[in-house]
């Protein structure tokens, strides 16, 4: 059975992902600031947040601060919701980036129409599964494994967007920006690294075959299917009719 001693170290550790994404996420955030609509604001900071609040509560939890650590969850369950909402809220964006993209090939580059809607797809199955997993861990408050592993899972769900855009950043300066460069090959990598971190990580807390981990694994897999996907013109009809501003 697990302990508050196992978990001792836990926060330090959760550092670790939250340098992953902010330096994924930082020219395309901070490079453009004042030209980010709102809701990218809003999304960011919620994201930020909740993954200061996985470094926060385990502190808490095993440094004989569990009231704090009680009361932070109830807010911090109130943040999650904060975070998936404010990703689905955002879909329009990549509606309306598609449209671009058909009306003004030049301009987007290696980026076509259904990337985007590839993009709407991965995003949806993110969010229901960051909620699930997050779900899930309230469920499982009374077993510390369990609302643990829950809870660290989600950092994975949702680190795609983040750390992908850093990786293709750095994937487009290598190899240069045509019609023609792939933009699923640092997606591909990125995906691969997830997976990477996510089962180092549950090795180490003896998690690999806790359904939060193949949840997380699965998530990162599925984020592959961006091209299939998003090329589907009954997936595209769907979403077109769905997405509206």
């Amino acid at each position: 059975m697990a302990t508050l001693d196992q978990y001792k170290s836990l926060y330090k550790w959760m550092i670790i992902p939250m340098v992953v994404m902010q330096l994924g996420i930082f020219m395309d955030y901070w490079g453009d600031f004042s030209d980010n609509a709102w809701s990218v604001h809003i999304h960011y900071w919620t994201g930020t947040v909740w993954y200061l609040y996985l470094i926060i509560q385990p502190y808490y939890a095993t440094h004989g601060q569990l009231n704090k650590h009680r009361t932070n969850g109830i807010i911090g369950m109130v943040l999650a919701g904060g975070v998936a909402i404010t990703a689905l809220s955002m879909l329009n964006r990549d509606i309306e980036s598609a449209h671009r993209a058909a009306e003004f090939p030049e301009r987007f580059g290696p980026f076509k129409p259904w990337f985007f809607h590839g993009v709407i797809f991965v995003e949806i199955v993110m969010m229901t599964a960051f909620i699930y997993a997050v779900v899930q861990s309230i469920i499982h408050r009374k077993n510390l494994a369990n609302h643990s592993w829950w809870l660290i899972s989600s950092v994975f769900i949702i680190m795609f967007p983040a750390l992908g855009r850093g990786i293709q950043a750095a994937w487009f300066m290598i190899v240069g920006v045509t019609p023609e460069t792939s933009v699923l090959t640092s997606l591909y990598f990125t995906s691969f690294i997830i997976i990477v971190l996510t089962l180092l990580t549950a090795w180490k807390y003896g998690e690999i075959k806790h359904p939060a981990t193949y949840l997380a694994v699965g998530v990162n897999i599925i984020n592959c299917l961006i091209e299939p996907v998003g090329k589907s013109e009954s997936i595209q009809s769907l979403f077109e009719a769905m997405i509206k501003g």
